[in-house]
């Protein structure tokens, strides 16, 4: 009993790990922000991953997303906790997700350039497959108990907490470097794959990397410099150097 417990334990925790990074590395900062550039056969295992794990649709999820940066915290924003409160945000972040995804006019106006090929039309863009077809596997390959065991908190915490708390923990709670409403929260970064560094990235979204202080640790970064070691991937500029740059152009201002 115990050892099957564990494994749909450690099962539960490697889906929700997959789905963070690929959410953070594909759907964030590649196809998003476009601060990074995937080799295409990388891309579409982020996105086959997404699609067994969460049901993400690309096209939606970059829309909804580019509308909460173009309002953020503002009428608009479509899961800001500072107009809708901390809990309906935390709690119900993916209720709001939903309704913004599902509004044609938010996907057409911010995911105009997102093209929606073959494989998703046959495969990605079916969503509710995806997670039925992962659940199966699991229950074939560890039981039925123990695979919907896994499924299930794997589902609970990468919707109910992970995702959610970037959206709300993140627009609440933390500490500020740059002058926005996000907030970096160091330990939530640790478990989203960097995401919990929210007020970097607001302050710089064209970066692939979203740690900048000391102590602050972005666990996608290191895979995305794998990645462009190998020639699977093109970061383009980070935070730091956009800095070092800003502060080139300011000394060269000042000696003029």
């Amino acid at each position: 009993m115990l050892l099957p417990l564990l494994a749909s334990l450690a099962i539960a925790v490697a889906l929700t790990q997959v789905a963070t990074f690929s959410t953070t590395i594909y759907l964030h900062r590649c196809a998003t922000h476009r601060s990074l550039t995937l080799h295409p056969a990388v891309a579409w295992l982020f996105r086959f991953a997404l699609w067994i794990t969460t049901g993400l649709s690309t096209k939606e999820w970059v829309a909804v997303h580019r509308k909460h940066h173009a309002f953020t915290d503002e009428d608009g924003d479509p899961h800001s906790p500072r107009l809708k409160g901390f809990w309906p945000v935390q709690l119900g972040n993916v209720f709001l997700y939903v309704r913004e995804a599902h509004n044609a006019e938010t996907v057409a106006r911010y995911a105009r350039d997102i093209e929606v090929d073959r494989w998703d039309r046959w495969l990605f863009n079916h969503g509710l497959v995806g997670p039925v077809v992962g659940t199966a596997a699991l229950c074939a390959v560890i039981g039925v108990g123990w695979g919907l065991l896994a499924a299930g908190l794997h589902g609970v915490t990468y919707v109910f907490f992970l995702s959610s708390s970037i959206n709300g923990l993140c627009h609440s709670r933390g500490y500020r470097t740059f002058d926005n409403t996000a907030t970096n929260i160091r330990w939530l970064a640790l478990i989203t794959g960097g995401e919990g560094l929210h007020n970097n990235h607001h302050g710089f979204p064209r970066s692939p990397k979203f740690s900048l202080g000391a102590g602050e640790i972005d666990p996608s970064w290191p895979i995305i410099q794998l990645l462009t070691r190998v020639k699977l991937a093109r970061p383009s500029q980070t935070i730091e150097r956009v800095l070092r740059a800003q502060q080139a152009d300011h000394h060269s201002i000042e000696t003029l």
